[in-house]
């Protein structure tokens, strides 16, 4: 799969994962069912999962595994399943080693100006993945976009819609956002799972309209080039965002309507 080009003629290309790293076997086994669905659909696919959430609301929650075990368990999906895998990094000093385990390095929306954070995961030479704040309007990007050209000006960067606070614990998705996003020179990616979270709802957890994911997501295929969706099998079960998760036995068919809507609006793109 080539990074620097990462949707096809036919599809566009496919980022999903859990939110978290839960344990080694439940990631292999759901890298490979979400794998062999892209697969049958055609769909060019990164793996992604964090070995660490460092925002969540309550200081209790799951935040992860540690970094030495979560790269290995992505460096073994990488090999076994032999597709491209994505995670968060943090803090500027994690990007060296997370690169070594890595494809594609992910700044998380709420660090998503973070300048040291930026260059350092340039410096690596990886292709990264800029989620935009929910407090950034979408024009803003360019400045993010533009520190990790400053130092690597070859490397694949994308730009992901994942919605804008709307008041307190809402989100909402102005589709105005792509074709601002579009003007940065990158592909653009839209999350259809953290769109639809209602940030601290839950009290000491964030909640999430999931019933919403698919309305938003077909919504968006006329606009975006790639899509971000955090999948489990067992949405209720789930260590970190179990309310606004993609559920994977419904996943395939959703897939199946949103490459016929992008293959509609591509023409229109173009």
């Amino acid at each position: 799969m080539d990074l620097g080009r990462p949707n096809t003629d036919h599809s566009f290309f496919l980022i999903a994962g859990p939110c978290v790293l839960e344990s080694r076997q439940h990631t292999l086994e759901l890298a490979a069912a979400i794998n062999n669905i892209a697969k049958t659909n055609g769909i060019p696919f990164i793996f992604k999962a964090s070995f660490d959430k460092a925002n969540r609301t309550s200081l209790h929650s799951f935040r992860g595994i540690s970094i030495a075990e979560g790269l290995d368990i992505l460096a073994e999906v990488r090999s076994v399943e032999n597709i491209p895998v994505l995670t968060d990094v943090h803090e500027a000093q994690q990007c060296q080693l997370v690169a070594t385990a890595v494809d594609v390095l992910q700044i998380p929306a709420f660090l998503c100006r973070q300048t040291d954070l930026l260059l350092s995961a340039a410096t690596t030479g990886k292709a990264i993945n800029i989620k935009k704040g929910q407090f950034l309007a979408p024009w803003d990007m360019s400045h993010a976009v533009e520190k990790v050209r400053s130092v690597s000006e070859h490397s694949p960067v994308w730009v992901t819609e994942r919605g804008a606070s709307f008041g307190y614990g809402n989100l909402v998705v102005d589709f105005q956002s792509f074709p601002h996003l579009r003007k940065t020179g990158c592909p653009v990616v839209f999350d259809a799972t953290h769109s639809v979270q209602k940030p601290g709802s839950l009290g000491n957890a964030t909640g999430g309209a999931r019933d919403m994911i698919p309305t938003l997501a077909r919504a968006a295929a006329t606009c975006t080039d790639g899509f971000f969706f955090e999948v489990h099998d067992t949405p209720e079960k789930a260590l970190s965002d179990g309310a606004n998760v993609m559920r994977l036995s419904e996943f395939g068919q959703l897939l199946s309507e949103l490459q016929e809507i992008w293959r509609i609006g591509k023409r229109f793109r173009e």
